[in-house]
């Protein structure tokens, strides 16, 4: 898809937005270079209201079944969307995803790895790790409020409800090369564990818990291991 087609429909859906949702984006990300912006997931409206306060073109990781639709899944996937087999990872569509954020491009993922059925943040997936300790890139939370009444899971017809995207500062994590598996995992543990606690501050709601957490449930945004751009 051209890129004067992709600005036409970016347009029209945030005026869409605006329109039904009084849409408003808060933040913003580095308008140059390669970066990873990490959001929760509630709604099928994510992904058209995330983009809408992106003024970059960017690529999405999304679940592969989600439009099972041939023709319909090559549409989405010209506008961006990089299918992911869930459950595993997903080496091809990795791959993917960082080879373009290496190219200067924008990527966006959902670190919880799939929508939230009851509105609250799910503990993340060790996946985002991966892409950073490839790139070295840096890391943009952001929070989409409001999706979840709108459309959430099971509806068929969204109803109004307002919607805001907020943009958190970058996060830039270090990583050096090692051959220890555990070390790696750690890193990859670490660096989602502070995006989803920043992503949390960002809307004003809970740590979601994991297996191997047992702490605060308050937004209180870890640093250990990782800085902010000022």
């Amino acid at each position: 898809m051209t890129g004067f087609l992709y600005g036409l429909l970016w347009v029209l859906t945030r005026a869409l937005g605006w329109i039904l949702f009084r849409y408003r984006a808060e933040g913003q990300i580095p308008p140059i270079g390669g970066v990873l912006v990490a959001a929760n997931h509630a709604s099928y409206l994510d992904i058209p209201l995330l983009g809408c306060g992106i003024r970059r073109r960017a690529w999405y990781l999304g679940r592969n079944d989600l439009f099972p639709i041939p023709v319909l899944s090559r549409i989405l996937q010209s506008l961006g969307w990089i299918p992911l087999r869930p459950g595993r990872l997903d080496r091809e569509a990795f791959d993917k995803a960082i080879s373009l954020i290496q190219a200067g491009k924008v990527g966006v993922i959902f670190p919880e790895g799939g929508r939230t059925h009851d509105g609250h943040l799910r503990p993340p997936k060790a996946g985002i790790g991966v892409i950073v300790s490839q790139t070295g890139c840096p890391v943009v939370p952001a929070y989409i409020e409001g999706t979840f009444d709108a459309l959430p899971t099971g509806a068929f017809w969204p109803r109004w409800h307002r919607v805001i995207v907020r943009f958190g500062s970058s996060l830039h994590f270090e990583w050096r090369e090692t051959q220890d598996k555990g070390e790696a995992k750690r890193f990859y543990q670490q660096v989602s564990r502070t995006v989803i606690e920043h992503i949390a501050a960002l809307g004003k709601v809970p740590v979601p818990k994991g297996k191997d957490d047992e702490t605060q449930t308050t937004p209180t945004p870890t640093t250990a291991g990782a800085r902010n751009a000022e």
